[in-house]
């Protein structure tokens, strides 16, 4: 059997940026075990396995070198900018294209932005974000961290570590600057229990900047999935952007958190919240660029 495949970096337009996931537009002939299969053979963050199952909604599962996951922002992006440039999803002429994604956390929309017929950008719809409460002792993330306690919050803020969800739970962590984010010592061993004991995917990392409001630096471990530091997170930075505004931190409703720095592999991430009906509503999104196109063998 034969599937056509590609290699895709999410949340940049420029090769080698960003964060790489693989894409499969067409697995209705794969089986769970092939899905594992190739993500293992791609040995990539994440690959994503698209069927589509109506005219305007696709059912996409994502699988890691180790174990499916229910959901991948990353690769939900390059999904449908894939699926956008190589004519599965066409414009017909409009500017904008909504569909839905069908993933083991339920229906979420997709927009698809194209400029002359040619795509450029793809915001997802996140879960529902929900927040799983706040982590008093610092202690332990501090050493888990490699930094001082005094290190972990924002100036002129009473902030704490908090789990929070758009789709996977992740442990925000706020820390005072920069410089800090950049000096961590990862204790992956540790991070990997503590995680496991929290029931969280990992933990995201993030310094404010100080020049510009609208800008955010951040760093995402999941060493419970396999990976060690992720260059660009889509669910976390959903995650993030409903933990600034439950903290009174976000001065808009949109960020541009900037992932990826300390692995040559810079990313832009934007995230938008909003409310409908008393509830927010997160979507997050970017660019997207085709690096490798071809075909596997399974």
């Amino acid at each position: 059997m034969e599937a056509i495949i590609y290699q895709v970096d999410a949340f940049t337009d420029k090769p080698f940026g960003g964060n790489p996931a693989g894409v499969v537009p067409d697995a209705k002939n794969l089986s769970e075990q092939d899905m594992q299969n190739i993500a293992n053979e791609m040995n990539l963050p994440e690959t994503a396995f698209i069927k589509k199952i109506a005219k305007d909604c696709f059912e996409v599962r994502f699988f890691t070198p180790e174990c499916e996951v229910d959901l991948c922002g990353h690769a939900t992006i390059a999904s449908f900018y894939v699926l956008g440039k190589k004519g599965y999803i066409r414009p017909e002429g409009r500017t904008k294209v909504q569909i839905t994604q069908k993933t083991k956390i339920g229906l979420l929309p997709v927009e698809l932005y194209f400029e002359n017929d040619e795509i450029f950008q793809v915001l997802m719809h996140q879960g529902t974000p929900e927040a799983f409460g706040k982590i008093d002792n610092i202690e332990e993330i501090s050493e888990i961290l490699g930094i001082g306690k005094e290190q972990i919050g924002i100036k002129d803020f009473e902030l704490k570590p908090e789990i929070i969800s758009t789709g996977l739970k992740d442990i925000i962590v706020p820390v005072k600057d920069e410089e800090v984010l950049k000096s961590l010592k990862i204790d992956f061993k540790k991070m990997d229990s503590y995680c496991a004991k929290k029931d969280s995917v990992g933990m995201h990392i993030f310094a404010l900047d100080n020049s510009n409001e609208s800008t955010v630096y951040c760093r995402n471990f999941a060493p419970s999935v396999g990976i060690y530091e992720e260059a660009a997170t889509g669910t976390a930075n959903g995650a993030l952007i409903y933990y600034m505004k439950r903290n009174n931190i976000l001065k808009s409703d949109e960020i541009i958190a900037l992932q990826g720095k300390y692995m040559n592999r810079p990313s832009e991430i934007l995230c938008k919240i909003c409310d409908y009906d008393n509830k927010s509503v997160v979507k997050v999104g970017g660019k997207a660029v085709i690096i490798i196109e071809g075909v596997i063998k399974c």
